[in-house]
């Protein structure tokens, strides 16, 4: 199999998000840019599973040995919307990894631009590939967004001698917040009052799978999220024979506004506020943005963390076909 082949088997183009930024004063003549090279994958590697391995363990090798300018407009001479594009990509290739290979990976990732920092101290490389970083993997809007992925990354942040002191204790803070129910754990537990003023736990909720809402009364990105997960063939079946619970959970103060649009929720889901607070304190989950969604198997480990709808809707249809 050769290198493009691969590398077009694995690409998810469709997710990348534009990447350029408003650029600074205008020089005089244009710098001289180069274009982002993959490695070519040694031909003695036939296993699929050893390619991809490879393939991601060198994926940076040109990027980081190469040079160029560095600015709002290109990162070691690669225009920085096309590395852009590659941060994406290769957070989609780790995503098919397990969490701690591709953990590692990043954390790689991260000494390698301190590297080459620390090789040329006036690079803007570090300050760049931090917000690019950032941008993908720990912006609620990203779809390639992951906390999981974000931490290793985000912790040499908090510690690197290259991190602006101004920024470090924001770095330290998103720190502990990524550390908060990692997928694979089991999901901090926690109370809710529903609209008749019963309490409720999470871990006294019994399916095969639940998927925790956290949303707001009328919320229109809400809205979408409800309408795309009532479309999904057969979820009436799957709550109603208990291999799927959704728990729709209120986080914020207003909750008499939440009793009024509570109606306007599927009856099939466990609908409920936070009477306590404990979540909004930061306590328990790290609800960045409503809305945001986990989802939990039958003993409440976490399967997915602040996941994209997209991926939730793929990961029912798949446990409907097999």
């Amino acid at each position: 199999m050769s290198t493009k082949a691969f590398i077009l088997g694995l690409t998810l183009a469709a997710l990348l998000l534009p990447g350029c930024r408003p650029g600074g004063p205008k020089q005089p003549q244009a710098p001289e840019l180069r274009a982002f090279r993959y490695p070519d994958i040694p031909a003695v590697y036939t296993d699929p599973a050893e390619r991809q391995a490879w393939f991601l363990d060198h994926f940076w090798d040109d990027f980081f040995a190469g040079d160029g300018p560095c600015d709002t407009g290109a990162v070691l001479g690669v225009r920085r919307e096309d590395v852009e594009k590659q941060v994406a990509m290769y957070i989609e290739l780790l995503h098919g990894l397990p969490l701690e290979p591709a953990q590692d990976r990043m954390r790689r990732l991260f000494r390698r631009v301190e590297d080459r920092q620390a090789a040329d101290t006036a690079s803007l490389v570090y300050l760049m590939m931090e917000e690019i970083v950032a941008h993908y993997l720990y912006d609620p809007n990203s779809p390639v967004r992951d906390e999981d992925l974000y931490l290793p990354y985000v912790e040499g942040l908090a510690e690197s001698r290259f991190t602006r002191e101004e920024a470090r204790p924001g770095y330290v803070y998103q720190r502990r917040m990524c550390a908060l129910n990692p997928v694979g754990s089991p999901a901090a537990d926690f109370g809710f009052t529903d609209a008749r003023g019963r309490t409720h736990r999470l871990y006294e909720v019994q399916a095969d799978a639940t998927l925790l809402f956290f949303s707001n009364p009328g919320c229109y990105a809400c809205q979408q999220i409800i309408n795309t997960l009532q479309a999904v063939p057969g979820m009436e079946t799957m709550l109603r024979d208990g291999t799927l619970a959704v728990v729709n959970v209120y986080i914020d103060e207003d909750v008499a506004a939440w009793r009024e649009y509570e109606p306007n929720y599927p009856r099939a889901w466990l609908c409920g506020y936070d009477a306590a607070g404990l979540i909004r304190s930061d306590r328990l989950y790290n609800v960045r943005a409503i809305p945001s969604l986990y989802l939990l198997d039958g003993r409440k480990r976490v399967l997915m963390k602040d996941a994209p709808v997209e991926r939730v809707v793929s990961w029912l249809q798949n446990q409907q076909n097999t």
